[in-house]
């Protein structure tokens, strides 16, 4: 067993939004402990001066979207996706995001390498394969495509599976679920990154969408959905949707429905300004970028009507390849509308609960010792966490990824 000490420092209880000063932490075998004794460490790491927090949860991410450069994604072999996603997920580890959740895409060979001691990188929960209509903002196939032969027949990727009618999405459940998948992931919005679906529609019938919510439950497990208008949002709500995704165009009304049916929000302001920002020079069409400033726009308003009807908000990023450096900037961006606790909490309390993972998002004795050591005061000045230099040292079940 290994003995991880963490001296020193200023700890981060998201409890109650406190800070404990010099405070000694003691990670045995990937577990924080009761004893702060540390006469028998192993690794001693020195935290003075700084502020120690729980390792980051980023409640949306995709590690095989690897760029966002679309043609070149689609002309990809396994190999060429392996190497990318392996440093995709060093990459986000080394900026603190210890723990995960992967809202779509064959990710299994991902999880089996990190698991395996081939890659570092978070642990991850996921949905492998994304669920969605012909024409949906899963279709991700270009061209013209070969009318069925009749309604049972269902195409899929790496990314997702087209599945039209209950029956097919039904399957398409099954079969994601068999292939060990920790929740379902379904689409009932038109999206920014898919060429063939205006933003504004809204897919899935209540019927399909309650085949996947009804399959989901008798794995005792849930459907969480990618959706940005009031329609799509209200239809999946009273389907029995947990969770929303993204949510960037609901309204006062569609809110307090959510709240109301405690239904979580996974915001994602920072995937936005990530298209804005890399999309034209790596090749993201013209009109994707058009819909994006949209969803753009709006993401501030619907992240201040949905707090203030009480719904209870994660903590996302959805940045998609190249973009993810800009993972912290999250942090950043819901600091102009919301308190360093309102954020904390998204993070801290509400994201374990989205992962079902009680095991995170606290220092505390019994809890996963995952941590991050900051220069920056999280309740003073929250958005400096977006800084290059912002984290020092990273610690994953103990064991530091740096000095």
């Amino acid at each position: 067993m290994t003995t991880t000490v963490i001296r020193g420092g200023t700890v981060l209880d998201p409890r109650d939004m406190s800070l404990r000063p010099n405070e000694s932490l003691v990670i045995r075998d990937g577990r924080v402990e009761a004893s702060a004794s540390h006469h028998d460490a192993d690794v001693v790491v020195d935290a003075d001066g700084r502020y120690v927090m729980p390792g980051f949860i980023d409640a949306h991410v995709h590690f095989r979207l690897a760029t966002l450069n679309f043609p070149r994604l689609s002309q990809w072999t396994e190999v060429q996706f392996g190497i990318a996603m392996a440093r995709l997920a060093e990459a986000t580890l080394a900026r603190g995001f210890t723990t995960v959740r992967d809202l779509g895409g064959d990710i299994v060979g991902l999880r089996r390498a990190i698991a395996s001691g081939m890659v570092r990188g978070p642990d991850t929960v996921h949905a492998n394969l994304m669920i969605s209509q012909t024409g949906g903002h899963g279709d991700v196939e270009g061209g013209v495509l070969a009318v069925p032969d009749c309604a049972c027949q269902m195409r899929h990727s790496a990314f997702g599976i087209i599945a039209d009618g209950p029956d097919a999405v039904r399957k398409a459940a099954r079969h994601v679920l068999r292939a060990g998948a920790d929740f379902l992931k379904i689409h009932v919005s038109g999206g920014v990154a898919t060429p063939t679906d205006p933003l504004e529609c809204t897919q899935y019938t209540a019927e399909e969408v309650r085949a996947a919510v009804q399959e989901a439950a008798n794995r005792r497990t849930y459907v969480s959905a990618h959706a940005y208008t009031c329609e799509a949002i209200q239809m999946a709500v009273r389907n029995g949707v947990r969770c929303i995704e993204h949510g960037n165009l609901l309204d006062a009304d569609t809110a307090r429905l959510m709240a109301e049916n405690q239904v979580f929000l996974v915001p994602t302001l920072v995937a936005y300004k990530g298209m804005a920002e890399m999309g034209r020079k790596l090749g993201f069409p013209e009109r994707n970028l058009a819909k994006n400033e949209i969803v753009l726009a709006a993401g501030f308003d619907s992240l201040q009507l949905a707090q203030a009807a009480g719904v209870q908000l994660g903590w996302g990023t959805d940045l998609v390849g190249e973009s993810q450096v800009m993972q912290r900037e999250e942090f950043a961006l819901r600091a102009r509308v919301q308190s360093a606790g309102a954020i904390l909490h998204a993070m801290y309390v509400v994201n374990p609960v989205i992962l079902q993972r009680p095991d995170i998002g606290r220092l505390a004795p019994g809890m996963q010792g995952d941590a991050v050591i900051t220069t920056v005061n999280p309740l003073e000045n929250i958005a400096a966490l977006a800084n290059d230099d912002a984290v020092s040292t990273v610690i994953q079940r103990g064991v530091p990824l740096s000095p």
